[in-house]
């Protein structure tokens, strides 16, 4: 199974954005997915930026995906995922409907990415024969819904024309608004926001009355309070999931690219922290449940 670097999903300074994927080069992660899919004032990176890195881990021997807005509010943020398209070098990373017409209409292949409402075999399809080659399924389907996918995909012939990419670790991003969450912590309106959100470069927690996390805010975006790990479901994704991502929320966590790389051969991989894995179970999406392994033993 392969292992792939997700977009940054948070706004950091540009030197540590690429102090960051230099030390993303050393890790075994076979693709890296580039670009601003949250909120297009995050501009410590402009396009040129963007592709000049792309075009440098891609010379490194990295797989490279441009990856796109979630939320296109304006003509000129189309007209950004436009030029992405129009490099022609890499595929793109189509979080919008708007993003996959435009590289339909250039012929580009595209990875179809979490934020497209993909849940059924006649979309899946659809999307294929548009030009899809990846597939990363939205963030709350489970197991047991995916499973049945991959086996009507199977039944139909069309299951070897997409790679399967399922979002196993990281802050599950779990909606988009047109109001930016962290600049109104600030008592600051949208359009005046300074970019508060670089202050937060792991996001900013909402807690319950009682203290438990159950969001993280990334300006626009609403991310999972607690940090989503499939570590210990890897066994339940072998011969039908072809790759796993992970996204990062700190420097650290490319040392969670070498742990999903090199699973603990069946044992289950001991856990310091609280995290989540409900959907993927079933269950509510900020549950936890132990993999079967640590049932058996218990």
């Amino acid at each position: 199974m392969q292992v792939h670097l997700g977009p940054l999903l948070f706004f950091w300074p540009r030197q540590q954005v690429e102090a960051f994927y230099q030390a993303a080069l050393a890790t075994p992660c076979r693709r890296i997915y580039l670009g601003e899919t949250v909120c297009p004032k995050r501009r410590e990176l402009k396009t040129a930026d963007w592709l000049a890195l792309a075009r440098e881990l891609a010379a490194a021997g990295k797989e490279v995906v441009l990856s796109t807005l979630a939320l296109i509010q304006a003509p000129a943020e189309l007209l950004t995922i436009k030029k992405l398209c129009e490099q022609g070098e890499l595929q793109i990373e189509a979080n919008d409907l708007g993003a996959v017409q435009l590289a339909i209409e250039r012929g580009l292949p595209f990875v179809g990415g979490p934020a497209l409402n993909v849940y059924n075999l006649e979309t899946l399809r659809l999307l294929l024969d548009k030009g899809m080659t990846t597939w990363v399924p939205p963030v709350e389907l489970s197991r047991a819904w995916l499973w049945d996918i991959h086996q009507a995909a199977k039944a139909a012939g069309i299951r070897s024309r997409f790679q399967l990419e399922v979002f196993g670790y990281g802050y599950l991003p779990l909606a988009y608004s047109a109001r930016c969450f962290t600049a109104r912590a600030e008592n600051r309106p949208k359009d005046e926001c300074e970019l508060v959100c670089i202050h937060y470069p792991s996001g900013r927690q909402a807690n319950t009355q009682e203290g438990q996390p159950v969001f993280n805010l990334n300006g626009i975006q609403t991310q999972s309070g607690y940090c989503y790990n499939l570590i210990n479901d890897l066994a339940g994704m072998h011969d039908w999931v072809d790759a796993v991502r992970l996204s990062a929320h700190s420097p650290e966590c490319l040392a969670w690219i070498e742990r999903f790389a090199k699973p603990a051969g069946g044992a289950p991989y001991p856990l310091a922290s609280r995290f989540c894995n409900g959907y993927w179970n079933q269950l509510p999406g900020m549950e936890w449940l132990p993999s079967p392994a640590v049932l058996a033993e218990a």
